[in-house]
């Protein structure tokens, strides 16, 4: 901001604008993963709904599609697609039987185990010559950034 007024683009740079900046470095890792993840069968969304199962036991769909960054009716497709491949089940939630929660297979735990290692050597390459400590502070960063911008509460 200048003198109340919000500086152009022009003027701050996408070298200086921290979504640009975000969106390139998540393209860049889901493009990194993208060869692992078709020979898995696997998408984006899928992969994603995977790691998010992996770590949270039988969300809610709408709970799935905040944790995963995913539209819902995409996400809805990945499911469907996953749970022919027997990598994830759906299960009627017993307190709302108009609500479904999904659970991860052993198949599918086995499918993301498989991918994990690529994972995590992507988020390594991101980070290589950035010390531990500037590492936590720009996770921690992150995660401030995501509670002023919460519209959810998972």
């Amino acid at each position: 901001m200048k003198d109340g007024v919000p500086r152009r683009l022009g003027e701050v740079g996408l070298a200086n604008f921290a979504p640009y900046l975000m969106n390139r470095i998540m393209g860049r890792y889901n493009a990194s993963l993208r060869e692992e993840m078709a020979d898995l069968g696997l998408t984006t969304p899928k992969m994603r709904a995977l790691a998010v199962l992996s770590v949270v036991e039988g969300p809610l769909i709408r709970e799935l599609s905040v944790l995963t960054v995913v539209e819902q009716s995409t996400l809805s497709r990945a499911l469907e697609q996953l749970t022919n491949d027997g990598l994830v089940r759906r299960e009627t939630d017993p307190n709302d039987s108009r609500a479904v929660r999904v659970f991860i297979t052993d198949a599918g735990r086995a499918s993301f185990e498989t991918l994990w290692p690529h994972m995590a050597e992507a988020q390594a390459r991101m980070f290589r010559g950035i010390p531990e400590d500037e590492r936590r502070a720009f996770v921690a960063t992150l995660q401030k950034m995501l509670a002023n911008i919460r519209k959810h509460e998972i």
